[in-house]
Order: structure tokens, then C-alpha cells, then sequence
């Protein structure tokens, strides 16, 4: 296969090795939907470490009542780990204002369709393309694939022609996976999965589970190099 390539079965062979190494997982179900949507946001230029310290201070106030009744000064304290807490503080609170349209009922915002979902909350302040969509395929179960750094360079190194609208890349992955939320949840967790354990900046290459196939890895480890 000549690279860069945008042939779908790149993408399908990436997603299957992935899974025969990590093997499945369904972390997001075992998460109350409000750690989604306050942790999309509070991750935002950070790591969930940070992001988890934030919700925690939250304390008796861990509800999206709670979030949204704090004065807007003591949220930014509170979640002052994870970094730029003024303006996540406003993000927060955007939020939680979209949650409350919806009895802050997430059953009752999963009956929404995905389009709709979509643009609503890409229409909060400080909710881009990347949080909108990993609150819908997370928090409101709606395939909407997430692309991230992660993603990006995952698929950079191992030969994908990877489009710079993020519009653009987002159809090309979707159209080679199936499209239910749970794929698109599972697979967007191996990649994040696999750029924290393997794919970092400067990338394990020697121990990668894509190593056979990935034109990046090869070179790397070539024993000309």
C-alpha cells in the first residue's frame, strides 16, 4: 500500500490490532454521565489527573444542581487543578445551563437527535469540536467520533493521508468503522490507550503493537537507524 494512504482498510487495520492488544473495555459505562460532561471540559489543556482533583474538590457540590448553583468565583477555585480555571469556570457554567434545558435528565437529552445535540452544544462558549464530540458519543451515546492529538498522530505515523479539517478527518475515520456509539467510544479509547502507552511524542516504537505495519515504526527501528 503506497503511504500516505486514505484507504478505509488502513484505518480497519489499525482499530482490529488495537483491540487484539488491549483487548475490550467499557470504561465510559462504569462513569455517572455528569464526570463525562464536567470532565470534557475540566481536561481541556490537561491530563485526567488534574481533571479528577478538580471534581473532587467539588465535594458536596458534585451535582449538576450543585455546579450550577456556586457562585462562578468558588467554582474557579475548586477546580483550580486543573488549570485555567476562570475561563473553565464559564465553560462549566454553560453547561450545566444546556443540562438544565433538559431537566438535567440525560435520558431525556439522549432521545435528541444527534444533529440537533450537536449544534447545541457547539453553540456553548468554550465548547469545540473535540469536547462537543466526546460528550455526545460518552455522556449521550450518539457515534460521533472524537479527533483528538491522539488521533492525529496515531494515524500520521502509521501511513493515513490525515486531513487538517478536523470535519474532513472525522468522515473519513466513520466511514470505515461501524456507526454505533459503542464503536466509536471503544475505538477512540484505544487510540487514547495506545498514544499514552506507545504513540507518545517521542513514541515507543520497539514495544508498539502496529510495529509490522507502521511505515514510522519501521524506519525507527530499521537497523540502519
Amino acid at each position: 500500500m503506497p503511504y500516505p494512504s486514505d484507504d478505509p482498510t488502513l484505518i480497519q487495520s489499525v482499530f482490529s490490532d488495537l483491540s487484539d492488544h488491549f483487548g475490550p473495555f467499557v470504561w465510559w459505562l462504569d462513569q455517572p454521565p455528569l464526570s463525562i460532561l464536567l470532565g470534557a471540559v475540566l481536561v481541556q489543556n490537561t491530563n485526567w489527573r488534574n481533571a479528577d482533583k478538580a471534581m473532587a474538590n467539588l465535594g458536596e457540590h458534585f451535582s449538576a444542581e450543585g455546579v450550577a448553583r456556586l457562585p462562578i468565583e468558588e467554582l474557579a477555585q475548586r477546580i483550580r487543578p486543573s488549570g485555567y480555571y476562570n475561563q473553565k469556570a464559564a465553560k462549566l457554567k454553560a453547561l450545566m445551563s444546556w443540562y438544565q434545558s433538559y431537566d438535567y435528565d440525560i435520558e431525556l437529552a439522549r432521545q435528541q437527535p444527534k444533529a440537533q445535540l450537536r449544534q447545541e452544544l457547539l453553540a456553548i462558549k468554550g465548547v469545540g469540536q473535540e469536547t462537543a464530540d466526546a460528550i455526545l458519543v460518552y455522556a449521550l451515546h450518539k457515534p460521533s467520533f472524537v479527533i483528538d492529538a491522539y488521533a492525529r498522530r496515531l494515524f500520521s505515523r502509521n501511513g493515513l493521508a490525515v486531513p487538517k479539517r478536523y470535519g474532513a478527518f472525522q468522515q473519513l475515520i466513520e466511514q470505515a468503522v461501524p456507526n454505533d456509539y459503542q464503536t466509536h467510544a471503544y475505538f477512540h479509547g484505544l487510540i487514547v490507550e495506545h498514544g499514552q502507552a506507545f504513540c507518545r511524542p517521542r513514541p515507543q516504537c520497539q514495544q508498539c503493537p502496529l510495529r509490522a505495519n507502521c511505515p514510522d515504526a519501521q524506519l525507527a527501528t530499521s537497523p540502519a537507524q
